[in-house]
Protein backbone atom coordinates (compact mmCIF):
# COMPACT_ATOMS: atom_id res chain seq x y z
CA UNK A 1 0.00 0.00 0.00
CA UNK A 2 1.23 3.55 -0.68
CA UNK A 3 0.06 6.84 0.98
CA UNK A 4 -2.06 9.21 -0.90
CA UNK A 5 -0.14 11.95 -0.15
CA UNK A 6 2.26 13.92 -2.97
CA UNK A 7 5.57 15.20 -2.31
CA UNK A 8 3.93 18.94 -1.85
CA UNK A 9 1.83 18.29 1.10
CA UNK A 10 2.46 19.85 4.39
CA UNK A 11 4.16 17.36 6.93
CA UNK A 12 2.23 18.28 9.28
CA UNK A 13 -0.75 17.46 7.84
CA UNK A 14 0.74 14.09 7.34
CA UNK A 15 1.70 14.26 11.35
CA UNK A 16 -2.20 14.79 12.12
CA UNK A 17 -3.53 11.91 9.79
CA UNK A 18 -0.65 9.40 11.59
CA UNK A 19 -1.07 10.72 15.30
CA UNK A 20 -1.02 8.49 17.96
CA UNK A 21 -3.62 8.62 20.39
CA UNK A 22 -2.37 7.15 24.04
CA UNK A 23 -6.13 7.71 25.88
CA UNK A 24 -7.52 5.10 23.64
CA UNK A 25 -5.49 2.27 25.02
CA UNK A 26 -6.49 3.56 28.77
CA UNK A 27 -9.99 3.98 27.71
CA UNK A 28 -10.21 0.43 26.24
CA UNK A 29 -9.49 -0.94 29.89
CA UNK A 30 -11.76 1.79 31.66
CA UNK A 31 -14.80 0.84 29.72
CA UNK A 32 -14.28 -3.12 30.31
CA UNK A 33 -14.00 -2.44 33.72
CA UNK A 34 -17.23 0.22 33.30
CA UNK A 35 -19.10 -2.62 32.06
CA UNK A 36 -18.16 -5.17 34.47
CA UNK A 37 -19.15 -3.02 37.40
CA UNK A 38 -22.68 -2.47 35.56
CA UNK A 39 -23.40 -6.43 35.72
CA UNK A 40 -21.95 -6.45 38.92
CA UNK A 41 -24.47 -4.25 40.28
CA UNK A 42 -27.45 -6.07 38.98
CA UNK A 43 -25.84 -9.65 40.24
CA UNK A 44 -24.90 -8.70 43.49
CA UNK A 45 -25.83 -5.49 44.78
CA UNK A 46 -29.72 -5.52 42.84
CA UNK A 47 -30.45 -8.84 41.88
CA UNK A 48 -34.14 -8.85 42.86
CA UNK A 49 -34.35 -5.45 40.77
CA UNK A 50 -37.45 -6.17 38.76
CA UNK A 51 -38.84 -9.09 40.32
CA UNK A 52 -42.08 -7.15 41.37
CA UNK A 53 -42.79 -5.86 38.43
CA UNK A 54 -44.89 -6.08 35.91
CA UNK A 55 -44.63 -6.51 32.40
CA UNK A 56 -45.19 -3.36 30.66
CA UNK A 57 -43.02 -1.44 33.61
CA UNK A 58 -40.28 -4.44 33.76
CA UNK A 59 -39.92 -3.77 29.31
CA UNK A 60 -39.36 -0.07 29.61
CA UNK A 61 -36.39 -0.76 32.54
CA UNK A 62 -34.85 -3.49 30.50
CA UNK A 63 -34.88 -0.87 27.49
CA UNK A 64 -33.28 1.83 29.66
CA UNK A 65 -30.87 -0.50 30.51
CA UNK A 66 -29.79 -1.72 27.27
CA UNK A 67 -29.02 2.09 26.07
CA UNK A 68 -26.48 1.93 29.47
CA UNK A 69 -23.28 -0.35 27.96
CA UNK A 70 -23.10 1.63 24.53
CA UNK A 71 -23.71 4.78 26.94
CA UNK A 72 -20.57 3.70 29.19
CA UNK A 73 -18.30 3.11 26.02
CA UNK A 74 -19.21 6.11 24.29
CA UNK A 75 -18.75 7.70 27.16
CA UNK A 76 -15.05 6.59 28.57
CA UNK A 77 -13.92 6.01 24.88
CA UNK A 78 -14.39 10.50 24.58
CA UNK A 79 -13.56 11.26 28.18
CA UNK A 80 -10.50 9.52 28.20
CA UNK A 81 -9.15 10.44 24.74
CA UNK A 82 -9.20 14.37 25.49
CA UNK A 83 -6.06 15.40 23.61
CA UNK A 84 -7.87 15.07 19.74
CA UNK A 85 -11.99 14.14 20.72
CA UNK A 86 -13.97 13.61 18.28
CA UNK A 87 -16.67 15.72 17.95
CA UNK A 88 -19.40 15.11 20.16
CA UNK A 89 -22.11 15.59 18.06
CA UNK A 90 -20.49 13.23 15.16
CA UNK A 91 -20.38 10.07 17.05
CA UNK A 92 -23.75 10.27 18.72
CA UNK A 93 -24.95 11.00 14.83
CA UNK A 94 -23.26 7.66 13.94
CA UNK A 95 -24.05 5.62 17.13
CA UNK A 96 -28.16 6.51 16.28
CA UNK A 97 -27.29 6.21 12.32
CA UNK A 98 -26.15 2.94 13.07
CA UNK A 99 -29.46 2.09 15.15
CA UNK A 100 -31.58 3.30 12.97
CA UNK A 101 -29.78 1.04 9.80
CA UNK A 102 -29.93 -1.99 12.50
CA UNK A 103 -33.63 -1.27 13.44
CA UNK A 104 -34.43 -1.33 9.38
CA UNK A 105 -32.87 -3.49 8.19
CA UNK A 106 -31.52 -6.20 10.34
CA UNK A 107 -34.49 -8.03 11.07
CA UNK A 108 -36.18 -7.76 7.51
CA UNK A 109 -32.94 -8.97 5.79
CA UNK A 110 -32.02 -12.12 8.25
CA UNK A 111 -35.84 -13.03 8.65
CA UNK A 112 -37.37 -12.05 5.29
CA UNK A 113 -34.89 -12.56 2.90
CA UNK A 114 -32.83 -15.48 4.26
CA UNK A 115 -34.95 -16.73 6.92
CA UNK A 116 -32.74 -18.21 9.14
CA UNK A 117 -35.14 -18.99 11.94
CA UNK A 118 -35.87 -21.89 9.91
CA UNK A 119 -32.04 -23.34 9.31
CA UNK A 120 -29.53 -21.09 11.14
CA UNK A 121 -30.17 -23.48 14.23
CA UNK A 122 -30.64 -27.17 12.38
CA UNK A 123 -26.49 -28.31 12.44
CA UNK A 124 -23.05 -27.18 13.71
CA UNK A 125 -22.00 -26.61 10.32
CA UNK A 126 -25.41 -24.32 9.16
CA UNK A 127 -24.87 -22.54 12.03
CA UNK A 128 -21.08 -22.09 11.56
CA UNK A 129 -21.47 -21.00 7.90
CA UNK A 130 -24.56 -19.07 7.57
CA UNK A 131 -23.41 -16.43 11.30
CA UNK A 132 -20.51 -15.90 9.07
CA UNK A 133 -21.74 -15.62 5.72
CA UNK A 134 -25.05 -14.58 6.33
CA UNK A 135 -25.40 -12.73 10.05
CA UNK A 136 -22.10 -11.72 10.01
CA UNK A 137 -21.53 -10.35 6.53
CA UNK A 138 -24.94 -8.35 6.84
CA UNK A 139 -24.20 -6.84 10.09
CA UNK A 140 -20.66 -5.63 9.69
CA UNK A 141 -21.70 -4.73 6.12
CA UNK A 142 -24.39 -2.42 8.06
CA UNK A 143 -21.72 -0.70 10.14
CA UNK A 144 -19.52 -0.37 7.11
CA UNK A 145 -22.24 1.29 5.24
CA UNK A 146 -23.03 3.80 8.00
CA UNK A 147 -19.68 5.17 7.94
CA UNK A 148 -18.49 4.73 4.75
CA UNK A 149 -21.83 6.71 3.41
CA UNK A 150 -21.67 9.22 6.14
CA UNK A 151 -18.63 10.90 8.12
CA UNK A 152 -16.19 8.85 5.31
CA UNK A 153 -15.55 12.35 3.34
CA UNK A 154 -16.38 14.57 6.33
CA UNK A 155 -12.89 16.89 7.37
CA UNK A 156 -13.77 15.88 11.23
CA UNK A 157 -12.43 12.33 9.40
CA UNK A 158 -8.79 13.37 9.57
CA UNK A 159 -6.83 10.94 11.28
CA UNK A 160 -6.57 7.23 10.96
CA UNK A 161 -7.87 5.84 14.34
CA UNK A 162 -11.07 7.87 13.47
CA UNK A 163 -12.16 4.82 11.00
CA UNK A 164 -12.23 2.77 14.43
CA UNK A 165 -13.53 5.13 16.44
CA UNK A 166 -16.89 5.56 14.15
CA UNK A 167 -16.89 2.56 13.43
CA UNK A 168 -17.27 1.27 17.41
CA UNK A 169 -19.99 4.35 17.38
CA UNK A 170 -21.98 2.43 14.54
CA UNK A 171 -21.04 -0.86 16.07
CA UNK A 172 -23.06 -0.16 19.59
CA UNK A 173 -25.75 1.39 17.79
CA UNK A 174 -26.18 -1.87 16.16
CA UNK A 175 -26.04 -3.84 19.84
CA UNK A 176 -28.19 -1.62 21.47
CA UNK A 177 -31.24 -2.59 18.81
CA UNK A 178 -30.28 -5.84 19.14
CA UNK A 179 -30.36 -5.35 23.20
CA UNK A 180 -34.21 -3.67 22.52
CA UNK A 181 -35.38 -6.48 20.37
CA UNK A 182 -33.98 -9.06 23.13
CA UNK A 183 -36.14 -7.51 25.75
CA UNK A 184 -38.83 -6.93 23.63
CA UNK A 185 -39.22 -10.06 23.07
CA UNK A 186 -38.81 -11.65 26.23
CA UNK A 187 -41.12 -9.81 28.03
CA UNK A 188 -39.00 -8.03 29.90
CA UNK A 189 -35.58 -10.03 31.64
CA UNK A 190 -34.10 -11.44 34.45
CA UNK A 191 -32.16 -7.87 35.15
CA UNK A 192 -29.19 -9.82 36.34
CA UNK A 193 -28.50 -12.36 33.71
CA UNK A 194 -29.99 -9.68 31.34
CA UNK A 195 -27.27 -7.24 32.34
CA UNK A 196 -24.70 -9.90 31.09
CA UNK A 197 -26.31 -10.37 27.62
CA UNK A 198 -26.51 -6.57 27.32
CA UNK A 199 -22.65 -6.23 27.83
CA UNK A 200 -21.79 -9.24 26.17
CA UNK A 201 -23.12 -7.54 23.08
CA UNK A 202 -21.66 -4.18 23.61
CA UNK A 203 -18.21 -5.53 23.52
CA UNK A 204 -18.61 -7.83 20.58
CA UNK A 205 -19.92 -5.52 18.27
CA UNK A 206 -17.34 -2.78 19.39
CA UNK A 207 -14.58 -5.24 18.81
CA UNK A 208 -15.65 -6.43 15.51
CA UNK A 209 -16.73 -2.81 14.27
CA UNK A 210 -13.06 -2.15 15.76
CA UNK A 211 -11.88 -4.26 13.24
CA UNK A 212 -13.65 -2.78 10.24
CA UNK A 213 -13.06 0.57 10.95
CA UNK A 214 -9.08 -0.32 10.75
CA UNK A 215 -9.31 -1.05 7.44
CA UNK A 216 -11.95 2.14 6.89
CA UNK A 217 -9.18 4.19 8.18
CA UNK A 218 -6.82 2.40 5.76
CA UNK A 219 -8.77 2.91 2.73
CA UNK A 220 -9.35 6.86 3.75
CA UNK A 221 -5.30 7.85 3.91
CA UNK A 222 -3.88 5.23 1.80
CA UNK A 223 -4.21 3.27 -1.69
CA UNK A 224 -5.32 0.36 -1.36
CA UNK A 225 -5.80 -2.60 -3.82
CA UNK A 226 -9.55 -3.45 -4.82
CA UNK A 227 -9.32 -6.39 -3.14
CA UNK A 228 -8.57 -4.42 0.28
CA UNK A 229 -11.97 -3.44 2.16
CA UNK A 230 -13.99 -6.65 1.10
CA UNK A 231 -10.87 -8.90 3.00
CA UNK A 232 -11.87 -6.69 5.76
CA UNK A 233 -15.28 -6.93 5.89
CA UNK A 234 -15.03 -10.68 5.96
CA UNK A 235 -12.21 -10.99 8.66
CA UNK A 236 -15.12 -8.91 10.51
CA UNK A 237 -17.64 -10.89 9.23
CA UNK A 238 -15.46 -14.31 10.45
CA UNK A 239 -14.92 -13.07 13.66
CA UNK A 240 -18.56 -12.40 14.30
CA UNK A 241 -19.88 -15.11 13.12
CA UNK A 242 -17.58 -17.89 14.72
CA UNK A 243 -17.99 -15.65 18.42
CA UNK A 244 -21.62 -15.96 18.79
CA UNK A 245 -21.01 -19.32 17.11
CA UNK A 246 -18.77 -20.56 19.91
CA UNK A 247 -20.58 -18.64 22.58
CA UNK A 248 -23.52 -21.14 22.12
CA UNK A 249 -22.27 -24.24 21.41
CA UNK A 250 -19.40 -24.20 23.59
CA UNK A 251 -20.33 -22.70 26.48
CA UNK A 252 -23.82 -24.69 26.71
CA UNK A 253 -27.18 -23.77 28.17
CA UNK A 254 -29.67 -25.09 30.29
CA UNK A 255 -28.99 -26.09 33.41
CA UNK A 256 -25.52 -25.99 33.50
CA UNK A 257 -25.30 -22.53 31.61
CA UNK A 258 -23.59 -20.21 33.49
CA UNK A 259 -23.13 -16.35 32.28
CA UNK A 260 -20.41 -15.20 33.39
CA UNK A 261 -18.95 -17.81 31.12
CA UNK A 262 -19.77 -15.80 28.33
CA UNK A 263 -18.96 -12.68 30.02
CA UNK A 264 -14.91 -13.54 30.30
CA UNK A 265 -15.13 -15.14 27.05
CA UNK A 266 -16.85 -11.64 25.53
CA UNK A 267 -14.51 -9.76 27.94
CA UNK A 268 -11.41 -11.31 26.21
CA UNK A 269 -12.05 -11.30 22.71
CA UNK A 270 -12.71 -7.49 22.96
CA UNK A 271 -9.46 -6.16 24.75
CA UNK A 272 -7.66 -8.75 22.28
CA UNK A 273 -9.43 -7.60 19.29
CA UNK A 274 -9.52 -4.07 19.96
CA UNK A 275 -5.98 -4.12 21.60
CA UNK A 276 -4.77 -5.45 18.50
CA UNK A 277 -6.12 -2.98 15.97
CA UNK A 278 -4.76 0.05 17.91
CA UNK A 279 -1.36 -1.61 17.68
CA UNK A 280 -1.63 -1.86 13.78
CA UNK A 281 -2.82 1.34 13.62
CA UNK A 282 0.33 2.83 15.68
CA UNK A 283 2.25 0.63 13.74
CA UNK A 284 0.30 1.76 10.25
CA UNK A 285 1.37 5.67 11.82
CA UNK A 286 4.86 5.26 12.78
CA UNK A 287 5.85 3.86 8.81
CA UNK A 288 3.32 6.94 7.23
CA UNK A 289 5.47 9.32 9.31
CA UNK A 290 8.72 7.58 8.87
CA UNK A 291 8.45 7.81 4.91
CA UNK A 292 6.82 11.58 4.96
CA UNK A 293 10.31 12.41 6.57
CA UNK A 294 12.31 10.62 4.10
CA UNK A 295 10.77 11.98 1.47
CA UNK A 296 11.14 15.75 3.12
CA UNK A 297 15.17 14.95 3.88
CA UNK A 298 15.00 13.38 -0.28
CA UNK A 299 13.25 16.70 -1.68
CA UNK A 300 15.71 18.63 0.61
CA UNK A 301 18.75 16.82 -0.89
CA UNK A 302 17.47 16.99 -4.19
CA UNK A 303 15.99 21.02 -4.36
CA UNK A 304 18.07 22.91 -2.51
CA UNK A 305 16.85 26.43 -1.85
CA UNK A 306 17.92 28.79 -3.78
CA UNK A 307 20.38 31.60 -2.77
CA UNK A 308 18.96 35.55 -2.15
CA UNK A 309 19.52 37.32 -4.87
CA UNK A 310 22.01 39.46 -3.14
CA UNK A 311 24.15 37.11 -2.62
CA UNK A 312 28.06 37.46 -4.64
CA UNK A 313 27.68 35.19 -7.66
CA UNK A 314 30.50 32.98 -8.47
CA UNK A 315 33.02 34.28 -11.56
CA UNK A 316 32.64 32.47 -14.66
CA UNK A 317 35.89 31.40 -16.02
CA UNK A 318 36.90 33.55 -19.68
CA UNK A 319 38.42 32.07 -22.75
CA UNK A 320 40.63 33.88 -25.14
CA UNK A 321 37.65 33.43 -27.23
CA UNK A 322 35.61 35.91 -25.43
CA UNK A 323 37.41 38.30 -23.28
CA UNK A 324 34.67 40.16 -22.33
CA UNK A 325 32.31 37.34 -20.75
CA UNK A 326 34.26 38.18 -17.37
CA UNK A 327 33.83 41.81 -17.16
CA UNK A 328 30.29 41.45 -17.57
CA UNK A 329 29.98 38.85 -15.16
CA UNK A 330 31.53 41.69 -12.24
CA UNK A 331 29.25 44.05 -13.72
CA UNK A 332 26.16 41.77 -13.73
CA UNK A 333 27.43 40.74 -9.79
CA UNK A 334 26.96 43.90 -8.55
CA UNK A 335 31.03 45.01 -9.37
CA UNK A 336 33.15 42.39 -7.61
CA UNK A 337 35.95 41.70 -8.33
CA UNK A 338 36.96 38.98 -10.44
CA UNK A 339 40.45 37.32 -10.24
CA UNK A 340 41.02 36.10 -13.64
CA UNK A 341 43.42 39.43 -15.06
CA UNK A 342 46.07 38.27 -11.95
CA UNK A 343 45.92 34.96 -12.84
CA UNK A 344 49.15 35.58 -15.01
CA UNK A 345 51.53 37.65 -12.32
CA UNK A 346 50.41 35.18 -9.70
CA UNK A 347 51.59 32.64 -12.34
CA UNK A 348 55.00 34.46 -12.53
CA UNK A 349 55.59 35.24 -9.09
CA UNK A 350 55.56 31.16 -8.65
CA UNK A 351 58.15 30.73 -11.18
CA UNK A 352 60.52 33.13 -9.20
CA UNK A 353 60.19 31.15 -5.95
CA UNK A 354 60.85 28.19 -7.98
Amino acid sequence: MQATYSSGDDLSRIQRVAHNRSGLWVAIVITLIGLLLFTGIFNFFLPNLGDELSNGPLILLGLILSAVPAAIWLFFFYRLDRLEPEPKHMVLGIFVLGALAAGALHDPLLNNVFNISNWLYSTWWSHLLGGILVVGFIEQFLIYAVVRYSIFNNPEFDERVDGVIYAIAAGLGLATVLNFQYVVRSNGVDLDIGSIRMVVNAMAYAAFAGIMGYFIGQIRFEKTPIWYMPAGLTLAAVFNGLFFFLLNRTFGRGLDYNPWSDLIFAMIVAAVALGLVFWLVERANEETLRLAHRAVREQVGLSPVPAPATTTQPVVTTTPDNPTTAADTTAAAGGSESTAPDAPSTTASEEENR
